[in-house]
């Protein structure tokens, strides 16, 4: 068995949002880090590991390492990852080994949202929406803005809506518009934010979550979880509770602390490719270069770590392809 300075590392990062969670072999969530991406991945990558060094000590060690996230590749590539799924499978595994039971899935993030339905543990059916912001947690933040008012205070105040107005939520550009329409008319402003989180409701159904055969127990995972107007917007809609995990935020880079501590297992003599908590220290470098070796001109991405290459990806041939040196095996 792991001692209790052995821990596996779980990495989700996504457009938003870099999430980091370092767990304990008894399954217990020592550290959850949620730091904004902010267009810079490999940057935030190792202010996490740098935040993580500050916390864990000197005689703290990571034996397993995941990644997830729309650049599950590249943080695979920094830290040296045992093991890199997609976001689907990450929050799937985080979920059920939080609630076996659990059937459905609402991820609602900052940029993107996602529907996940499981049937004994397995995923039979899911969908993801990246395009439209009226799903998403970024619609939320606009509007909270536009009324001037902190984004913590939307949800409660949504609570004490008393007749919540009706509100188009098929656009982002015309909920705003009939927003303002309702404030012109006079409608108190917790009816009219009672009304978006229902508009938004509704478009997240209508599109994530058509023709999709919603079960109970129903997990409300991502930073969106954390309104209590939208989950109530939920429970009317679908007339079923919304279970909020304690981890609801980071569920993402929880599954995937949990696919590498079953991938690299409770084993003290397996080996990590983790490269290891000095990283935050290391020079990182992106860059990419157009290969005219033939026809297809493939834009080719090179990851630098102290003037050495660590890997390179996007030519269909392999010509310039390298493996890594963590050796990832990659979903």
């Amino acid at each position: 068995m792991l001692g209790e300075d052995k821990y596996f590392l779980g990495v989700d990062v996504g457009s938003v949002s870099t999430n980091i969670v370092l767990l304990r072999p008894d399954n217990t969530v020592e550290e959850a880090l949620y730091l904004r991406t902010q267009g810079r991945p490999m940057q935030t990558i190792q202010e996490g590991i740098k935040l993580l060094r500050s916390k864990m000590g000197n005689s703290a060690e990571i034996v397993g390492v995941g990644t997830t996230g729309s650049a599950r590749q590249l943080a695979a590539t920094l830290l040296g990852a045992d093991v890199v799924k997609n976001e689907i499978t990450a929050h799937a595994v985080a979920a059920s080994r939080v609630n076996p039971e659990v059937q459905t899935i609402l991820e609602i993030g900052g940029q993107d949202s996602k529907i996940i339905i499981l049937r004994d543990g397995v995923v039979s059916d899911f969908a993801m929406n990246t395009v439209c912001a009226a799903g998403t947690g970024s619609f939320l933040d606009q509007q909270a803005a536009r009324l001037s008012i902190p984004i913590e205070e939307f949800g409660p105040l949504a609570l004490q809506a008393k007749h919540p107005v009706q509100i188009a939520g098929r656009c982002s550009v015309f909920a705003e518009s009939d927003m303002i329409h309702k404030q012109q008319l006079g409608h108190p402003l917790p009816d009219i934010l009672a009304g978006l989180c229902q508009a938004m409701v509704r478009n997240y159904l209508n599109n994530v979550g058509k023709n999709k055969d919603i079960r109970g127990p129903i997990f409300f995972q991502g930073g969106v979880a954390a309104n209590p107007g939208i989950r109530k917007a939920f429970e009317d809609e679908l007339g079923q509770p919304m279970i909020v995990p304690e981890h609801y935020g980071v569920m993402g880079a929880l599954g995937a602390a949990y696919l590498a501590q079953e991938k690299v297992g409770m084993r003290p003599e397996t080996k990590t490719k983790f490269r290891g908590l000095h990283l935050g220290e290391t020079q990182l470098q992106a860059k990419s270069f157009e290969c005219s070796g033939c026809a297809n001109h493939c834009e080719v991405v090179e990851i630098m770590q102290d003037g050495i290459s660590l890997a390179m990806w996007g030519d269909r041939c392999e010509k310039w392809s390298i493996a890594t040196t963590a050796n990832v095996q990659a979903n």
